[in-house]
C-alpha cells in the first residue's frame, strides 16, 4: 500500500535528484523508497556486523582515513601480491 509522504529538502538537492532520476528512467519516489529500505533493513545491518576486513585493507588504512600524497598504490599492491603468493 502506497502512502504519501511530504519532505522538506533543499531546492538544489531536489532539482539534482529529478535530473538523476530522469536519466535513470526512475522516479524520485523510487529512489527515496529504496534508500529507506536499504538503511532500515535488519538483514543488511546484521550483514555489516559480519563483514570481516582483510589484512590487506587493514594494512593500507592510514591515520584518520587520509591517503598520503606520495602513495604508490600500484607498487604497494604488487609487493602485497608477491608476499601473498610466495
Amino acid at each position: 500500500m502506497d502512502t504519501k509522504l511530504t519532505l522538506k529538502l533543499d531546492k538544489d538537492v531536489i532539482e539534482k535528484a529529478k535530473i538523476y532520476a530522469a536519466k535513470q528512467k526512475i522516479s524520485v519516489s523510487f529512489i527515496v523508497e529504496n534508500y529507506l529500505k536499504a538503511i532500515t533493513s535488519v538483514k543488511k545491518k546484521e550483514a555489516i556486523d559480519d563483514i570481516e576486513i582483510s589484512e590487506f585493507v587493514k594494512s593500507i588504512s592510514v591515520g584518520n582515513g587520509e591517503i598520503p600524497a606520495d602513495l604508490d598504490y600500484k607498487k604497494d599492491r604488487q609487493e602485497y601480491l608477491v608476499e601473498k603468493y610466495k
